[in-house]
């Protein structure tokens, strides 16, 4: 284990293998868990990349379990060299990163962090004036460039809940009669160009990958239309940050509610940190301990159906010898 699991989790792990709990993210227990991978079967944890000269070092290797949706931090093709099961833990989470995503474009739109902030220091002194007034989410367009299980998530809230139009850009557009009835007739698929010159709000969902990679960009930016606000609730990679700090000066964009960045923990040095436009949060999409239990425990099912030579629930990469 390369992250620490639930009580509950663990004991499950313990009860048919022998389990080391080591964080190699810690210089304390960093050397055991190099031990431990001669001898490993499968490891589970997230957050600490799995790269092709660790899975070097661990020849016995059959499965890596991952507490997470995203893979951008295994090597998936030494995975394919070497056919190990890559599990992770999609759809028990959608709702709640739904949620903090939602929680974003809010909190944007309606300056919440920035109104609060005023309150606490003793400045709301009178009422305010038009200078901190925010904007309304209802009824306005929201654009998601990704609509996968959690742009629909976020679609549904916006469309149903909000009265909103909603667009998409996807690869492909989506069978909504067949994986979401309830948006049918409410989301759309339309080019990229019509998403950005429409919405009010574009929402990126992007997963990462080569063709995603810096994907969100000036170009993208400027294509949006005056005053609209951009919200990363994907990863921050996709996104290249400075051409958005610039769309932010300049004043096209109105603000920015982001929970990912390309580098985690946020450096004290970036702009992104006290930008008055800027809304951050410390990747939190699904930061709640009913979310984060059930991920850890589809992530030790995976484990334990694949160490038992069975199909695992949830698997991303199965790969071939």
């Amino acid at each position: 284990m390369f992250r620490e699991l639930p009580p509950d989790q663990l004991a499950r792990l313990q009860a048919v293998h022998d389990v080391t709990v080591a964080d190699p993210r810690k210089p304390e227990e960093r050397a055991r868990f190099d031990a431990a991978l001669a001898q490993a079967h499968g490891l589970i944890g997230s957050s600490f990349p799995v790269d092709a000269a660790l899975l070097a070092r661990a020849p016995r290797l059959e499965v890596v379990s991952s507490v997470s949706v995203g893979v951008d931090n295994y090597a998936l093709d030494a995975l394919q060299a070497r056919g190990i099961l890559l599990c992770h833990t999609p759809g028990v989470l959608d709702e709640t990163v739904a949620d903090s995503v939602f929680a974003l474009l809010m909190a944007t739109s309606r300056r919440v962090v920035e109104l609060s902030q005023l309150v606490r220091e003793g400045r709301w002194t009178k009422n305010i004036g038009e200078d901190l007034f925010g904007c309304d989410v209802h009824g306005k367009t929201l654009g998601l460039l990704g609509f996968g299980r959690i742009g629909q998530a976020i679609a549904r809230r916006a469309a149903l809940g909000f009265g909103m139009p909603v667009l998409y850009h996807a690869r492909r557009p989506v069978d909504l009669a067949a994986q979401a009835p309830e948006l049918q007739g409410k989301a759309h698929h339309v080019p990229l160009p019509s998403l950005l010159a429409r919405a009010d709000f574009v929402v990126a969902m992007l997963p990462l990958s080569d063709s995603t990679r810096g994907m969100v960009n000036a170009a993208i930016f400027a294509a949006m239309k005056p005053g609209a606000i951009f919200i990363n609730g994907g990863r921050g990679a996709t996104v290249v940050e400075d051409e958005l700090l610039a769309a932010l000066d300049s004043g096209h964009l109105r603000a920015a509610g982001l929970d990912v960045f390309a580098t985690e923990p946020l450096p004290l040095a970036s702009p992104l940190r006290t930008h008055p436009r800027v809304t951050p949060l410390p990747h939190i999409g699904s930061a709640t301990h009913d979310t984060r239990h059930a991920m850890a425990a589809l992530a030790t099912t995976n484990l334990l159906q694949a160490l038992a030579g069975q199909r695992p629930a949830a698997v991303y990469h199965c790969a071939q010898a």
